[in-house]
């Protein structure tokens, strides 16, 4: 005869599996925002990533097994094409059944524009350039199907917007995180009402870690608030808006187009106007272009990793990456 105690463990093993079996297959396209929706699923099922390991999502190219991934999705959670151009052709084309989860559109998002002229270049407006999406073809005979992403796509808030028009490193400001989480939180429970209570509840904890966190960067960056640095790309708009703190300028616009001589020796001799500031490079570009500007200046180098590339993959990433930029900042301009 089974014991209270074996049927009890079977009843809990069967209900986990029931929960697993019911748990919807969810791709995300980079690690911050893998990040949020790793920690919102946690006890659940764990979704997969796309932009992995160093890479950039400015210069990535679709692998197969993204193809795949990207064909079985019920989810796809992305900032939107105007950060990932490499997957707009392919979420088209192969997220057919997917509910596909544009997050710059997520009610409660702050969105900055472009910064332009003087130190910032001239961006390039709804230019996409001709990236080639031929590796998701490798694995997408067959893939056409009813295209299901048009009228699935998450406009929550009914924000219209020009593509390229804004800023899209939205996640670099914990309130645009927590804004995220909760469309995340949404969409997720609407996809698998079975697990909407465990999706509430991580939920509410990754918010209240958010509201930590952005208390506690405050006071990190509060006595290196009035120092000027230049970084490698203008990505930090938003660490700047809501810390105070202060970019002199960036090194180029696009990671993906190396600046010409010209705009190099501009932001030269902006760092020797400044005197005496910080020149940040970022793990996946070239760190000699730092070098360059720097050469013969009183400036010091330091590197900032707003994408995450040095970072392992998980709900943890996303606090680990904003300490990282705050005290980055805080222990070159100190």
């Amino acid at each position: 005869m089974k014991t209270i105690a074996t049927l009890l463990l079977a009843s809990a093993a069967a209900i986990a599996s029931s929960n697993a079996m019911a748990a919807p297959n969810v791709v995300v396209s980079i690690k911050p925002i893998h990040s949020l929706v790793a920690a919102i699923m946690q006890g659940v099922a764990d979704p997969q990533l796309i932009v992995d390991g160093g890479a950039s999502p400015h210069t990535y190219s679709l692998k197969p097994s993204n193809a795949r991934a990207i064909e079985n999705a019920d989810v796809v959670f992305w900032v939107g094409d105007g950060l990932e151009k490499f997957l707009e052709k392919p979420l088209h084309s192969l997220a057919g059944k997917a509910t596909v989860v544009e997050l710059d559109n997520a009610s409660g998002i702050e969105k900055l524009p472009f910064r332009e002229g003087g130190p910032f270049e001239a961006h390039d407006h709804g230019e996409h350039g001709d990236h080639d999406h031929g590796e998701e073809a490798k694995d997408g005979e067959g893939h056409k199907g009813e295209h299901k992403h048009e009228h699935e796509h998450e406009h929550a808030g009914g924000h219209d917007h020009d593509e390229g028009e804004f800023d899209m490193h939205l996640w670099l400001d914990p309130t645009n995180a927590k804004a995220m989480a909760i469309e995340i939180e949404k969409t997720l429970m609407t996809a698998d009402p079975a697990n909407a209570k465990s999706y509430q509840d991580n939920t509410k904890k990754l918010v209240e870690n958010l509201d930590s966190l952005d208390k506690e960067i405050k006071e990190t960056v509060a006595p290196i608030k009035d120092k000027p640095f230049i970084v490698f790309h203008d990505a930090y708009q938003y660490f700047e808006h809501r810390y105070g703190v202060k970019t002199a300028g960036s090194i180029t616009v696009s990671p993906e187009n190396p600046p010409g001589a010209d705009r190099i020796k501009k932001i030269h001799a902006k760092v020797q106007e400044l005197n005496a500031t910080c020149v940040f490079a970022e793990p996946q570009f070239e760190p000699k272009l730092v070098n360059v500007v720097i050469e013969g200046t009183k400036a010091k180098s330091g590197t900032l990793d707003p994408e995450a590339a040095t970072l392992e993959a998980g709900p943890d990433l996303y606090f680990k990456l904003m300490r990282g930029v705050a005290n980055s900042l805080k222990n070159c301009l100190s």
